[in-house]
């Protein structure tokens, strides 16, 4: 790990094309015999590496529901001065988002810069230093500060893991591998829910101390294990790192032949894409990619990614799950019931997931927000109308078993939809040049839902109660045309296609369409009028090739790759 901080270091602060090549060198001298890639091949392979990618979502999961079980433990509010102060407590809560916003936009720059492994190592270090400073926290102040460091951390994982994930898994099994991941995210929230269950009754500081501490765990495997998984073979490509990208699209797709044809096919299909990207000028910055419209249409996908991961924060699912003991309280039922209909909520929940294991990339993405939409805001009014006192007051028992089915059903159906597409969605849709930080502004929009609905559910929950569910179903109604309207389909589709469908200026689906076709383009088969190499290049050229300038960015190709 100290030769990957070395190299990180490196990058940060240089771009000389000979230090460049001697940090490879020195990667993989030091690292040979471990590379992953060197032992599995194809889905094997694929599978391994959203394996690691799961562990990063783990963490990410584990760190949303730890602090339920904290701001409930005695010696916390005792040492920290939070009773009777709702406030300041959610506020400590909330500044994490801040953080994760604050990393994103950090991640992304530093994953298109030193790469997508080397950005997750940034990401552990960030979040290691957060969760430490946590755990021995003395006073508020303390812990702000540690909770923004630690969402930092979590941004830049945010921000990269997905898009590594993407750019590395075949584009018909795109949607199962990370819905795989996000089982291992809502696997997390369950165990930190039940480590917080488990503690309840201990008393002094290890209550709310050691669940936080915890957390380290999978962070530190996740640093050291990162370093042996091979890097995004688009991103090599587009570093002029073209032959140690050939290595591992071997792996990944040839079973280590890197003249297999698919090798070669998606080598040149990267490779025709990056020389489109070249022509139409540099890497833009944060403030460009929101205003500035090119050829390639950046804003378009910014606005895309923000406002899916927003509307999927206001279709509600804050309100259930953080809020859960709360709703199940507002349903008749006991505390210590309604904390263990809570543990049991999150484990049907992660169980939900695995639905889109199999249905994303059969269904595809907007039909699985439709019904997705549609089954959430249908239990959403249920629940309205079983919890509305006057009603609830005709069977206690009755309509609180009920509105508990109810809320199952409500997670259940995110959980096979909404949960997944929003993260899945936005790495999909981005030119390789700017793809990590597109992966950020996702993470910004998510921030952003997660910031307003913590916000406004408390009083809403006091003040309106069971109408608060109403309001969040209509939310999940209104959703359904928005998607229609301006989200086009992405299944099976591979990255350099959605970067073609995605450049038009119309924001309706239909209107983009026909704007594709004015320009000669299919919008099924995106690619078949791309620009293709030219000069009698054949399938050896295309391995030994030189880069156009602006792809190697002046760097040396590596000799051998192990």
């Amino acid at each position: 790990m100290a030769v990957t901080i070395a190299i990180i270091f490196s990058h940060i602060f240089t771009s000389e094309p000979y230090l460049i090549q001697i940090e490879i060198k020195l990667y993989h001298f030091l690292l040979p015999s471990y590379q992953v890639a060197n032992y599995l091949k194809g889905n094997s392979l694929v599978l391994a590496i959203n394996c690691a990618a799961g562990l990063s979502i783990f963490f990410f999961g584990y760190d949303q529901g730890v602090m339920s079980g904290v701001n409930i433990s005695p010696n916390y509010k005792d040492l920290m001065g939070l009773w009777d102060n709702e406030a300041l407590l959610g506020g400590i809560v909330a500044v994490y988002y801040a953080g994760t916003l604050i990393g994103a936009l950090m991640g992304g720059y530093v994953g298109d810069k030193i790469g997508r492994i080397k950005c997750v190592v940034v990401g552990c270090i960030f979040a290691l230093i957060g969760a430490a400073l946590q755990t021995c926290a003395q006073n508020v102040p303390w812990m702000i500060c540690s909770r923004i460091i630690t969402g930092i951390g979590t941004g830049h994982l945010n921000a990269i893991v997905p898009v590594w994930s993407a750019e590395t898994s075949h584009h018909t099994s795109r949607g199962m591998f990370i819905a795989m991941e996000f089982t291992l995210n809502i696997f997390g929230v369950v165990i930190a829910y039940w480590i917080a269950f488990g503690l309840n009754t201990i008393e002094g500081g290890f209550r709310w101390r050691f669940p936080i501490g915890f957390q380290m765990v999978p962070l530190l495997i996740l640093c050291v294990l990162i370093n042996i998984f091979p890097e995004s073979p688009r991103w090599l490509v587009k570093k002029g790192r073209t032959e140690e990208a050939l290595q591992i699209l071997g792996a990944l797709r040839g079973n280590g032949d890197v003249t297999h044809p698919d090798v070669v096919r998606e080598y040149e299909e990267i490779k025709d894409t990056l020389i489109v990207e070249e022509k139409q000028g540099g890497e833009p910055n944060y403030w460009d990619m929101l205003f500035k419209y090119d050829e390639s249409n950046i804003p378009r996908r910014v606005h895309l990614s923000i406002w899916l991961q927003i509307i999927q924060e206001l279709t509600g699912i804050g309100v259930i799950t953080v809020y859960a003991p709360e709703t199940f309280a507002q349903s008749g039922f006991s505390e210590r019931t309604s904390q263990l209909l809570s543990g049991c909520n999150n484990i049907s929940y992660m169980i939900s997931t695995l639905m889109a294991v199999f249905t994303l990339d059969r269904w595809g993405r907007r039909f699985s927000l439709f019904y997705g939409a549609i089954g959430q805001g249908i239990a959403l009014i249920l629940v309205a109308v079983l919890t509305k006192p006057d009603i609830m007051a005709q069977n206690p028992t009755g309509y609180g078993i009920g509105s508990a089915v109810f809320i199952f059903v409500y997670t259940a159906f995110f959980g096979m939809t909404w949960l997944t597409v929003p993260w899945l969605y936005p790495v999909e849709i981005y030119p390789l040049r700017v793809r990590a930080r597109g992966g950020a502004w996702s993470v910004v929009g998510w921030s952003i839902g997660n910031a307003v609905v913590m916000e406004i559910t408390p009083p809403m929950l006091a003040g309106i109660g069971w109408a608060t569910f109403i309001l969040f179903a209509g939310l999940n109604f209104l959703a359904i045309p928005i998607v229609w309207a301006l989200y086009p389909e992405t299944m099976n589709k591979t990255l350099e296609e959605l970067d073609v469908i995605f450049s038009t200026r119309s924001l309706l689906v239909w209107n983009a369409e026909n704007e594709l076709r004015d320009k000669g383009i299919d919008p099924n088969d995106p690619l078949a009028n791309m620009p293709k190499i030219e000069n009698g290049t054949t399938t050896q050229d295309v391995i030994t090739d030189t880069e156009p300038s602006s792809i190697s960015s002046g760097e040396n190709k590596v000799e051998k790759v192990v």
